[in-house]
């Protein structure tokens, strides 16, 4: 056996920094002693690890990341994916592929850190769904805003809230004071307008399709404040929830747990986090938000539990939006872990009736 087939026997972990074009290999041996430290190019990457013995590869998840993992886990190797913000202080110093490469190498040995599952090429095209669909949501809000602006110019105005834009726009195009080139763009707007909420239409579904194909999220999308979209979400961008030790954990993750400053004994807690995927938090944060409004303007309702009520009273509208998010999201962890259906809440009045009698 020569040297070179030697050494890479004796690998025993390789962190690579991806790119486009050229890769990065750190490796290391049994001792921890540096043992390849190589830049590739796209062909030449995977002609070397097609020759080399089983190991277990690092690599920062990032764009094409799950690509790579598939390839590489088809060769027989094991690969495991990590957040950029946790590999970072693994950097010793100055920023190039050599020193990332180094910091994967390390930070897969730590015994703390958590990894990325990877994705099946199933589970991408459905991101694909939802990020096309958010991309036609923004366009949408983006032209709405601008025949907003274009027909105040003209002394038109119409009432807030997206279902107004296409009445608008009828009435925009009865007005007899517009000349005759403002028509022209005001109706290249309202095709333009037609066009994207036709696109919306079928995107959601396609995205209802796959939601009722998912026994996970049709149960997820019995709690209130998740729909198909939220549901969906918490699939698609949620690791595996049996990786958290908790509900708290997973909701922390999420990014809707309060910053910690605390020291010498003194509790001291910030703004929230605002970590995890925030698609996802927005999508928790504003689902919770329509259930505070559903409960403030039928207090008899179902949802208006004893806590919710009291958590009403207490807090400021965005602070219980917040708070109940939290709570959504450690429900679903729950339901994700245990298989259970939600049980709808009990209500303010039902609870009351029980308590007297």
């Amino acid at each position: 056996m020569s040297v070179k087939e030697t050494i890479m026997h004796q690998l025993v972990r390789i962190g690579m920094d991806t790119s486009k074009k050229v890769f990065q290999l750190h490796g290391v041996d049994a001792e921890e002693r540096v043992a390849l430290s190589r830049k590739l190019s796209r062909h030449q990457m995977i002609r070397f690890f097609e020759k080399l013995p089983p190991t277990v590869i690092g690599i920062e998840a990032c764009g094409a990341s799950h690509h790579w993992a598939r390839t590489l886990g088809a060769l027989g190797h094991e690969v495991r994916l990590m957040a950029p913000q946790l590999v970072k202080p693994y950097v010793r110093r100055s920023k190039n592929d050599a020193a990332d490469a180094e910091a994967l190498c390390e930070a897969m040995s730590r015994p703390t850190m958590r990894f990325v599952p990877v994705k099946t090429v199933e589970q991408q095209a459905a991101l694909m769904l939802v990020g096309m669909r958010e991309r036609l949501v923004g366009r949408r809000t983006q032209l709405a805003n601008s025949i907003r602006g274009y027909a105040a110019e003209f002394g038109l105005t119409a009432p807030l809230g997206l279902s107004r834009v296409e009445p608008f726009l009828r009435q925009i195009a009865s007005e007899d004071i517009l000349p005759s080139l403002a028509r022209e763009m005001f109706a290249q707007m309202a095709e333009e307008y037609g066009a994207l909420m036709e696109h919306i239409r079928e995107l959601d579904e396609k995205l209802a399709t796959w939601h009722r194909s998912q026994e996970v999220s049709r149960r997820l999308s019995g709690i209130p404040g998740i729909g198909p979209l939220g549901a969906a979400l918490l699939l698609m961008k949620a690791p595996d929830p049996h990786l958290f030790r908790s509900g708290r954990d997973f909701a922390a993750w999420i990014g809707l747990t309060p910053r910690d400053h605390s020291s010498g004994g003194k509790v001291r807690h910030g703004g929230i986090t605002r970590a995890g995927d925030s698609r996802l938090r927005s999508t928790l944060v504003v689902g919770a938000t329509t259930v505070l409004r559903h409960v403030r303007q039928n207090k008899q309702s179902r949802l208006a539990t004893p806590w919710l009520v009291s958590l009403l009273g207490r807090k400021k509208a965005k602070l219980a939006a917040v708070a109940l998010a939290n709570r959504i999201a450690r429900i679903a962890w729950k339901l994700m872990t245990s298989g259970e259906t939600y049980r709808k809440p009990v209500a303010v009045d039902a609870m009351t009736a029980a308590t007297a009698s």
